[in-house]
């Protein structure tokens, strides 16, 4: 056993404490507790505890609202109060953009708040266990935690429940979807391709549910579609993406119209500019960027979502904009060999970053690249390779998209110097 304080969280689900010169990650902790904790393993640099027994709780704790928790991963923060959160994770992406730019970044408001702190997500993914049981795996765990319902999720959205019966041998996830009129979309990630036994039982669970608007099948490239699969969002005031719910979009409408104001103004798309939207999904960025005159060139890895992207425009009348499917690891290639020198270029890519898109993208000499990241640490690594080519972070903007985790998306805005 040991007794530390927590002096510390990480961009994670851990709180720092430290004995004997050593630091002691700890899962569930809020800064300034003081834990007796069992070491579970050993690191060359840190060791990794489990909270025995909370010696004295620190002054931003608060009881978990979840009946869950702590056995499930799905929220890592919930333990801390709401405007600790925010205020944690903007102290946290400061310093780690500032120590990656050498520049100094005040957290102060760095952070959007999100409007709610739960009932927040549009769409919510779930595991899918023996007997249909649906939940989320322990921190660092196989081990499914069942749930009848997630305190996250938005109001009206309907557990997956009845098509995780119906194949449960078949599944390894469900996601459902918000759709309108308090409908729900389900999305299955098959094993393998569904026979015509699936493909019934999931028609029948359609029939018997009137909540469900629609079930997409998927298992790699394969998907089949039962019924109203497309969903819309509002991305600007009045303005709507439609799309298969499959499909990415934010869980987070609300902060998400923030977020797409914040880009656009990062990225000034006028009238005649061309810009460059790559990981362009359906159009979250583009659609916005073309309605302001700008000639768009989007691009992205999955072809349905190109499609629906292709639709958007056509449904709104914008031919100035066009779109590409294009493998991730043919990006790269084709920015070394485009002959056109586009005026912006928005990014918004996996959590693993555009390490590889960063010298192409320079060599293009935009006059600005507006960079969107749910993960910080890629994030200021890639604003470093793009210093080294001569831009210079000029606004960095984060909107908390995902309360109760360590979460959060952020926008940065690096202007060629």
């Amino acid at each position: 056993m040991a007794e530390i304080e927590i002096t510390a969280m990480t961009l994670g689900p851990y709180g720092l404490g430290h004995r004997d010169g050593k630091t002691i990650m700890v899962p569930d902790a809020a800064p300034g507790d003081r834990l007796e904790v069992a070491i579970r393993s050993e690191r060359r640099d840190y060791s990794v505890g489990a909270i025995e027994r909370i010696i004295a709780a620190g002054p931003e704790r608060r009881a978990t609202p979840c009946p869950y928790l702590p056995r499930c991963g799905g929220c890592d923060w919930q333990q801390i109060e709401y405007p600790a959160q925010v205020r944690i994770k903007a102290e946290l992406i400061a310093r780690e953009l500032s120590r990656a730019l050498g520049v100094e970044i005040d957290p102060a408001g760095l952070v959007e708040p999100a409007p709610a702190e739960f009932g927040y997500r549009a769409r919510i993914r779930l595991k899918v266990g023996r007997g249909g049981a649906l939940g989320f795996h322990e921190l660092g765990s196989n081990e499914l935690v069942a749930i009848d319902r997630c305190l996250l999720a938005e109001d009206g959205l309907a557990m997956p429940s009845i098509l995780a019966r119906v194949l449960a041998r078949d599944l390894s996830e469900i996601e459902a979807v918000a759709s309108s009129g308090d409908r729900t979309v389900l999305v299955g990630y098959l094993k393998k391709p569904a026979g015509a036994e699936q493909l019934e039982r999931a028609r029948r669970a359609l029939e018997t549910d009137s909540r469900i608007a629609g079930i997409v099948l998927r298992a790699g490239e394969y998907r089949a579609v039962l019924g109203e699969v497309e969903i819309d969002a509002e991305i600007e005031p009045g303005i709507t993406l439609r799309a298969g719910a499959d499909l990415f979009s934010q869980v987070n409408r609300a902060q998400n119209l923030r977020l797409v104001a914040e880009v656009m103004a990062m990225a000034a798309p006028a009238p005649g500019a061309k810009l460059l939207d790559l990981f362009c999904g359906a159009g979250n960025f583009s659609i916005p960027a073309a309605r302001r005159g700008a000639r768009v060139t989007g691009v992205d890895s999955d072809p349905p979502a190109i499609a629906a992207a292709a639709r958007n425009a056509e449904r709104m009348d914008l031919g100035q904009a066009q779109f590409a499917a294009m493998k991730a690891h043919e990006l790269a290639a084709f920015l070394k060999r485009a002959r056109f020198k586009p005026d912006a270029v928005i990014l918004d890519p996996p959590r693993t970053g555009a390490a590889a898109l960063v010298e192409p993208i320079a060599k293009l000499g935009p006059a600005r690249v507006v960079y969107v990241s749910c993960d910080a640490p890629t994030l200021a690594r890639d604003l470093r390779a793009l210093a080294a080519h001569g831009y210079k972070l000029s606004r960095v903007r984060a909107f908390d998209f995902f309360p109760n985790t360590h979460h959060a998306e952020i926008a940065a805005n690096a202007v060629l110097t």
